[in-house]
């Protein structure tokens, strides 16, 4: 019963042994080398981990500044394209109506030159005409008063009178028959 009652009173886990305070001990080491050569360096890892995607948000929300800014540039440049654009449209729609109506006027210009040209070519033909058809019914006026009055009139005087009073009569007779 002793040896029940020794190997009983070993056996009893409420009291300690010496085991116990070497198990105590080693562990007591272990966690001292944990905490002075493998924690620290977990620990600075993980700071440094932190650190960064700290910096990877930080350079994110300026990446998306920068992103907003450069958009609101690139739309206002945009913008002011698009306004420019309009503008030289503009322009030259408004040239393109300067020319038009500048050559317009010129060519009304010329058209009238062109036209004025003509009259006083048509006006010389016909005073041309005139005193052709004058010399030619002057002669054939005084021939034919030659014949019928029977004497020549040769002279030139007389012979002008004769072709004036002819055509004034005529020019009568024409004005008369018209109205």
């Amino acid at each position: 019963m002793a040896t029940q009652a020794i190997v009983a009173m070993e056996s009893n886990f409420l009291v300690p042994n010496g085991t116990f305070f070497v198990e105590l001990f080693a562990f007591a080491i272990m966690v001292w080398i944990l905490a002075k050569f493998v924690i620290p360096p977990i620990n600075k890892a993980m700071t440094a981990r932190q650190e960064a995607i700290r910096q990877q948000f930080a350079d994110l929300d300026q990446a998306k500044t920068e992103a907003h800014e450069a958009e609101e540039e690139f739309r206002s440049q945009i913008a002011d394209a698009r306004h420019e654009a309009a503008r030289i449209r503009e322009e030259a729609r408004e040239q393109g109506a300067a020319i038009i109506a500048e050559m317009r006027e010129q060519a009304q210009a010329e058209a009238q030159r062109i036209v004025e040209h003509a009259h006083t070519q048509i006006e010389a033909d016909r005073k041309a005409a005139v005193t052709s058809l004058r010399n030619e019914v002057g002669t054939l006026a005084t021939t034919l008063a030659g014949r019928i009055v029977g004497e020549s009139l040769d002279d030139e005087a007389r012979q002008s009178r004769v072709v004036d009073r002819f055509l004034a009569d005529l020019d009568t007779t024409r004005t008369s028959g018209v109205n």
